[in-house]
Order: structure tokens, then C-alpha cells, then sequence
């Protein structure tokens, strides 16, 4: 005969087992394979720098290749596109921009892709000012040395400046554009596929003027390559604290100037919350180390690593933002 006792204090431990067992707490089993991360954007961009920077490190995290794929086009609208119809399984990721995110909508009469409807925000990587370079032969020929002096070249001589970006529709871009409205000037913009190809160009001397993220301009401005007139942040960036910013030399017709970019991982929509979960945890682990962090602020960038409601919320304010600007400068894309 069974004592009764001792058997109910065995149901109860088994219970209690199952209760904590992996079974019923299941998480999605994942990654079961490389996981894919789509840069809408050439290599040697910022876009592309932030990734190849994260990669190794979710890759360590995970046990599984963090593979960058480069998939630009359509001021990253291809690559975003892609993604918004890959299968929601946590093995295709997104590194977003403002442009693709917050500008695409606005600028482009016909989108690929929901930009709410068709994602799932998983965490903003970082945040970062644009920089306002020049070729540094060009504009001495010029006699280009500050703001004011493209402002006033730039409006006694309409047409005469190039002005290179990594896309249309991109913060670059729209940097331009905003520079151009609020001083009442006309320069010749010229879209590239990404920022590599934009800075060489540029350095080479075809083009005049960028305002382009500052990681990927960083190491041509330190070989004195290009030359950085100031920063599009409201504040001076930490990695060029003697760069002013547009809004401190343009004068009162660039007061309350602002074109900052920033960069954040995004899967399908439908990707379950744990793996969104557990892709934003890790993230911001990486980005808060001290190694990775101190790599990034060197180039100019603001680590992040907010929650998904967070980076969420962010999205919906910049895209009210960035369509004013749109409306404002008058720019659209075909």
C-alpha cells in the first residue's frame, strides 16, 4: 500500500518540475541557421560599418553566422523591401535608417513597403550627426573655408556646386535639401549608391560638397582628405568637439538647423516576441560594452540599444518630423 504522504509530496515535485521545465516555458527555437542581416546600402557606408560592427558580436552571443548582405537601390528601398517580404522567422533582419524608416515615406510617391504594417522594431543601434565635408582643392578654389562662404558662393553662383549623396531620399540627401531651402540656394545634387562611391568621387574631386554620416567620413577627414565645415547635430560631436555645428557659423538664415541620421536592427513583422526580445537584449549588451562603445563614439556614433516600443515610438516621431522637412524643401523623388 502506497503511503499517501509520501505520494502526494511526489505529485507535488513533479508538478513543480513541469511547471519550471523548459517545455512549458519553450522558447522559439532559434536561430536554427545563419542569420542574415540586409545593409539596403553599398559597403563602406555608415549603414554598413554599424552592422559589420554588431555582426561578430550576435554571432558569439547566438553560436550562428550574423551574415551582411548588401542590397542597395532606391535610396534603400530595395534591400527594406526585401525584407519586409522575407518569412518572419528571426533569420532576416534589417539594419534600418531615418531614410528607409522615417524620409522613404514622404519623398516617394509610391512606397514597397509598410514601414509600420510590414516591421517589427527591434532596437535603435545608434544615433548619428552628419557632417558637412568638402573636397578640400575645390573649395579653395572657391574660396570655400566656412558655412557662410558656401551660402555665398553657392547663391552667386546657382548650379555651379555639386553636391554628392548616398541616395535619394536618404538623411543626406535631405541635408542637402534643407541647406539649399533655408538659404535660398541651388546646387547640382547627385544621387550615388550609398556613401563609398559618394566620398570617392568626392575626394577625387568630381563632386564639391557631401553631407555625409560622419563614421564613414571620419577617417577621410582625419588623412585631411576631406575637409569637415561643420556638423549637422544640434551639439558639436564628441569626435570632432573643434567642428562647430551648421546652426553656431550659418547665421541667422540656418538657425534651428538639424538633419541628424540614425540606424537600427528591424525584422517582419510577425517574427515572435521572444526573438525580438532576445536579438534587443544582446544588443544593447554589445553596444553597452565598454570595447564596442568606445569604437563607435570614435567614429561620431551614439550608442543606443532601447526597446522595441522604445525605437517604435522614435520611428513614428521622426517620420512626422521628416515630412515637414519633405514638404518644406520641395524634394520628391520619381
Amino acid at each position: 500500500m502506497i503511503s499517501r504522504r509520501p505520494f502526494l509530496a511526489a505529485l507535488s515535485t513533479l508538478a513543480a518540475a513541469a511547471s519550471f521545465s523548459p517545455a512549458a516555458h519553450a522558447q522559439t527555437a532559434w536561430p536554427t541557421k545563419p542569420v542574415r542581416i540586409v545593409v539596403p546600402f553599398p559597403a563602406a557606408g555608415t549603414t554598413d560599418i554599424l552592422a559589420r560592427a554588431l555582426a561578430p558580436e550576435l554571432q558569439r552571443v547566438f553560436g550562428q553566422p550574423f551574415v551582411i548582405e548588401n542590397k542597395p537601390g532606391a535610396g534603400g528601398n530595395l534591400g527594406s523591401a526585401e525584407v519586409a517580404k522575407a518569412a518572419p522567422d528571426g533569420h532576416t533582419l534589417l539594419m534600418g535608417t531615418v531614410g528607409t524608416h522615417a524620409i522613404n515615406p514622404s519623398l516617394y510617391p509610391k512606397m514597397p513597403y509598410d514601414t509600420v504594417k510590414d516591421f517589427a522594431p527591434i532596437t535603435l543601434v545608434a544615433g548619428v550627426p552628419n557632417v558637412l565635408v568638402v573636397n578640400p582643392a575645390n573649395a579653395q578654389k572657391y574660396g570655400i573655408n566656412t558655412v557662410q562662404d558656401l551660402a555665398r558662393v553657392a547663391k552667386s553662383n546657382p548650379g555651379k556646386l555639386n553636391v554628392a549623396s548616398s541616395g535619394n531620399g536618404t538623411s543626406i540627401h535631405l541635408a542637402a535639401e534643407l541647406f539649399k531651402s533655408m538659404t535660398g540656394t541651388f546646387m547640382v545634387h547627385f544621387p550615388y549608391r550609398g556613401s563609398g562611391p559618394a566620398l570617392l568621387d568626392l575626394m577625387g574631386g568630381n563632386m564639391d560638397l557631401m553631407f555625409d554620416n560622419l563614421p564613414s567620413s571620419m577617417p577621410h577627414i582625419k588623412s585631411g582628405k576631406l575637409k569637415a565645415l561643420a556638423v549637422t547635430s544640434a551639439q558639436r560631436s564628441s569626435a570632432l568637439p573643434d567642428v562647430p555645428t551648421v546652426e553656431e557659423v550659418g547665421g541667422p538664415t540656418l538657425k534651428g538647423f538639424e538633419a541628424s541620421s540614425w540606424f537600427g536592427l528591424l525584422a517582419p513583422a510577425g517574427t515572435p516576441a521572444d526573438v525580438i526580445n532576445r536579438l534587443q537584449q544582446e544588443t544593447a549588451k554589445a553596444l553597452a560594452s565598454p570595447a564596442l562603445k568606445e569604437r563607435l563614439q570614435a567614429q561620431g556614433a551614439v550608442p543606443s540599444g532601447n526597446t522595441p516600443a522604445e525605437f517604435a515610438r522614435l520611428i513614428d516621431a521622426e517620420s512626422k518630423k521628416w515630412a515637414q522637412v519633405v514638404k518644406a524643401s520641395g524634394a520628391k523623388v520619381d
